[in-house]
């Protein structure tokens, strides 16, 4: 896609505009992607198999094709707006950026939610075999009702874990990104801040909507796995103190109005 193909779809009303930047990316689940700018260029670049086998020489291609893509949109919108990109300190932006970095990693906020998604595998390695196997062994032959019952309790238990899955390191990455982002905004003057809502609530925001989801989850799993309800407790224990603690850390998280998702049909263009 060239250039002026992309900023053109970019102008197309259809598309909700950052809707992109404030999502969880769980395609698949989202109601959005009809009027998502970003699933559109994805859908636009799955056609060809080869191109997305990283083995495959046409990969390498096509993420050239798309570096130049992109440094030359980049070079098109910074000539539009007076921006000298050759004017960039390099060496200030990366030690800048470095300790940005290093500090949100060693946030509590961070450590915590690292710390929880090597919970969910230790969990998943000593407890999940246990389930599957009580699953296999669930149900009588030849009796319809208990095989119904049977693969209804199959697809509650696979749908609880698909959303811890999703979840499970994300909650970490939307947490330091949020970090990152109010790092930059402390930088900025009160009135810049208060007049705009704040990338950091916005990022947040998923993060925290990730916990619900997955405390949520948990409960639904221990529900239909009591044996292994007591081997949760630990973990809803950790997510519910890293749910309050960041909710204190960003009061106004919760209240941040995602594009698309948090407005009403009628405040965005159709």
């Amino acid at each position: 896609m060239k250039p002026k193909d992309l900023l053109e779809m970019a102008r197309n009303p259809r598309f909700i505009s950052g809707i992109y930047n404030y999502c969880d990316r769980w395609c698949e689940r989202c109601q959005f992607t009809s009027r998502c700018l970003l699933y559109a260029q994805e859908q636009a670049s799955t056609d060809d198999s080869e191109a997305n086998d990283i083995h495959n020489e046409a990969f390498w291609e096509k993420l050239k094709s798309i570096f130049e893509q992109t440094s030359e949109l980049l070079s098109m919108m910074a000539a539009e707006q007076g921006i000298d990109l050759d004017g960039v300190d390099l060496a200030e932006a990366e030690a800048r950026e470095r300790t940005r970095d290093a500090k949100s990693r060693s946030h509590e906020l961070s450590r915590a939610a690292k710390k929880y998604g090597h919970l969910v595998d230790e969990w998943f390695d000593s407890q999940f075999p246990q389930i599957e196997q009580a699953l296999e062994a669930t149900g009588e032959a030849g009796s319809l009702l208990v095989d119904l019952d049977r693969q209804e309790k199959i697809e509650t238990v696979g749908d609880a874990v698909e959303v811890i899955r999703w979840y499970q390191f994300q909650i970490s990455v939307k947490i330091m990104r949020g970090l990152m982002s109010g790092d930059d905004e402390d930088e900025e003057d009160d009135e810049s801040t208060i007049a705009h809502q704040k990338d950091s609530d916005g990022s947040v925001k998923v993060a925290l909507l990730g916990m619900n989801r997955s405390i949520g989850a948990w409960g639904r799993l221990s529900e239909e796995c009591p044996d292994q309800a007591q081997a949760i407790v630990p973990l809803l224990v950790h997510l519910e103190r890293l749910r309050r603690r960041t909710e204190s850390v960003f009061p106004n998280a919760m209240n941040f109005m995602r594009p698309g998702f948090d407005e009403a049909p009628d405040t965005f263009v159709s």
